[in-house]
C-alpha cells in the first residue's frame, strides 16, 4: 500500500530498527549510574548525543532530547520566554508556524504576554523586511519554522535570523520538517525537531539551545539533559533516532533529487488532467517531496476514503475532514482554496510506479466525488439575467457553499451580485478562493441574522 503522508510520520529507518533493537539489550540501565551497566548507557547516549549535534551543528552540550518535537517547541519556548522576561513578554512568529508554536503563543498570552502573527504570501513564505517590521523593543522571542508541513515551502530563515540578530532578539527554528534533509538553516538560536520525521522512533524530540541564549526551563527542575527535559531517558528509542538521522543526512542528496523529479511530476500533471485544481507553495523554494493542491467543488474527505480505498495514503488541511471543522491555519494564511485539499509527501525509497498509479486514478476518483456533489458544469449564460440573486447555504458544509454559487454566477447579469449565506467557517476562505480562480469580483463579508453573507460580483 503506498504511503504518502511521510510529512506526518516516516517509516522507521532499518538503521533505525537496528540501533533500537541493540540498544534495547545494551542500553536499559539508567546512565547517571557508575556501576559498569549504568556507564554502558552512559556511552551510548553520549554517542547518540554527538551524532545528533552534528547534524544539527551545533556542541552536543547545547542539545538535549525531549518526550517529542512538541514538547522541545513548548519547552524551547517557555524556556526562552522566562530567561529575557526583563527584556519584554513579546513573542513574534508567522502565522502558518506548527500548531505546538501557536499553542506555546496562546499560552503565553494567557499568562498576560503578547504576540504578533506576521503574514505570509500566496506561496506561505514570510516577506524577512515585514518579519523585521514585527520586531519590538520588548520582544523577548522570534518563532520562524525552517520548512512548511503542510505546503512545503521552505522560509528565509538565514534572513530572517540575520534581521533579528540586528535587533538583539533570539530565533527559534522549528526544523522538524527539513533536518532529515540537510544542514540546519544558519543563524538560528534555538533549534527543535522530531525524531518520527526523518525515520527514527516516535517520542523523541531535539531541542538545541545555542550558548549565550538567556534561557530557564520551566516546570519542577529534573536532573537529567540538563535539567530542560525532565524525566528518565528513553535510551534506545534516542539512539534509534540518532543512528537513524545520520544515515538518512547520509543518502539525502541523491533521494532528494530523486523525490524532487517525482514530485514536479505530481505537480506538473495533476494541474495538466484535473480541471478546477490549485498547486499550492512555493514551486521551487520548497521542500523535495511534498506537494499539496486542493480541488474545486471536492469534499476532502471522501476523495481521502477514496483514494484509502485504492491504498493511497495520503492527508488534507481541509475542512472537509473528519478531523476538523475549520480550514487549515497554513491554507487560511495564505489566502488559498482549501476545499478538497489532498497533501502528498513522499517517504525515502517512494516508487515511481506508485506515483504514475496515484495521477491515473486521482482524475477519475475527482471527477465521480465532484458528480455526486453535483457540482456545476460548463453552461451558457442565462438569457434573461437576475439583477442579483441570495443563495441559501446555511447549515450546509464545503465545497455545498462554493458548488451553489458557482451554479447561479452565470444567472445574474455582468456587474450584479451574488450573496452566498453560510455559517461554514470555510466558506469565509474558499468563496475568495473560487473567485480569484474564476475571474469574479469577491465584494465582501457582511454580517447576517445567521452566519455571514459573502457577496460575489460577476465580472464575465
Amino acid at each position: 500500500m503506498p504511503y504518502f503522508d511521510a510529512a506526518s510520520a516516516t517509516p522507521l529507518h532499518p538503521v533505525a530498527r537496528q540501533a533500537l533493537l541493540a540498544a534495547l539489550d545494551e542500553g536499559w540501565a539508567d546512565p547517571a549510574r557508575l556501576y559498569q551497566e549504568g556507564r554502558r548507557a552512559r556511552l551510548l547516549l553520549d554517542a547518540a548525543r554527538e551524532a545528533a549535534a552534528e547534524a544539527v551543528g551545533c556542541r552536543p552540550d547545547e542539545l538535549v532530547f525531549t518526550s517529542s518535537g512538541t514538547t522541545a517547541v513548548h519547552a524551547g519556548i517557555a524556556g526562552a520566554l522566562s530567561g529575557r522576561r526583563r527584556v519584554g513578554r513579546h513573542l513574534a512568529l508567522s502565522a502558518v508556524e506548527h500548531s505546538s508554536v501557536l499553542h506555546s503563543a496562546a499560552a503565553h498570552e494567557a499568562a498576560g504576554g503578547s504576540f504578533t502573527e506576521v503574514p505570509v504570501d500566496r506561496f506561505g513564505a514570510v516577506d524577512p523586511v515585514a518579519y523585521a517590521g514585527a520586531l519590538r523593543a520588548d520582544t523577548a522571542l522570534a518563532c520562524l519554522q525552517s520548512a512548511n508541513h503542510e505546503v512545503g515551502t521552505e522560509q528565509p530563515v538565514a534572513e530572517v535570523a540575520a534581521l533579528c540578530a540586528d535587533a538583539g532578539v533570539p530565533l527559534l527554528v522549528d526544523a522538524a520538517q527539513s533536518l532529515g534533509w540537510g544542514p540546519a538553516p544558519a543563524g538560528w538560536s534555538l533549534l527543535t525537531a522530531s525524531a518520527h520525521k526523518w525515520g527514527g522512533p516516535a517520542g523523541v524530540g531535539l531541542l538545541a539551545v545555542r550558548k549565550g541564549v538567556r534561557f530557564a526551563p520551566q516546570g519542577p527542575a529534573g536532573e537529567r539533559e540538563s535539567g530542560r527535559a525532565a524525566g528518565f531517558e528513553n535510551l534506545p528509542a534516542i539512539v534509534a533516532a540518532a543512528a537513524s538521522l545520520r544515515a538518512v543526512r547520509d543518502g539525502a542528496a541523491a533521494e532528494s533529487a530523486r523525490l524532487r523529479a517525482l514530485v514536479d511530476r505530481i505537480r506538473s500533471v495533476v494541474a495538466e488532467r484535473v480541471p478546477d485544481v490549485e498547486v499550492v507553495g512555493d514551486p521551487e523554494r520548497r521542500l523535495p517531496h511534498l506537494v499539496t493542491f486542493s480541488c474545486l467543488y471536492v469534499d476532502g474527505e471522501t476523495l481521502l476514503h477514496e483514494l484509502d480505498r485504492r491504498e493511497f495514503s495520503v492527508s488534507s488541511g481541509s475542512s472537509c475532514t473528519s478531523s476538523t471543522l475549520i480550514p487549515s491555519h497554513v491554507l487560511k494564511a495564505m489566502g488559498v482554496l482549501s476545499e478538497g485539499n489532498v497533501r502528498v509527501s513522499l517517504p525515502p525509497g517512494a516508487a515511481s510506479a506508485d506515483v504514475d498509479r496515484f495521477l491515473e486514478i486521482l482524475p477519475g476518483l475527482v471527477a465521480d466525488v465532484r458528480q455526486r456533489l453535483g457540482a456545476p458544469v460548463s453552461a451558457p449564460p442565462s438569457p434573461a439575467p437576475a439583477a442579483s440573486l441570495v443563495v441559501d447555504a446555511l447549515g450546509r458544509r464545503c465545497p455545498i457553499p462554493v458548488i451553489e454559487l458557482a451554479k447561479v454566477i452565470g444567472e445574474v447579469a455582468v456587474g450584479a451580485t451574488v450573496t452566498v449565506l453560510a455559517d461554514d467557517e470555510a466558506a469565509r476562505l474558499d468563496i475568495p478562493a473560487w473567485c480569484e480562480m474564476r475571474g469574479q469580483e469577491y465584494v465582501g463579508e457582511e454580517p447576517a441574522d445567521l452566519g455571514s453573507a459573502y457577496v460575489v460580483r460577476r465580472l464575465s
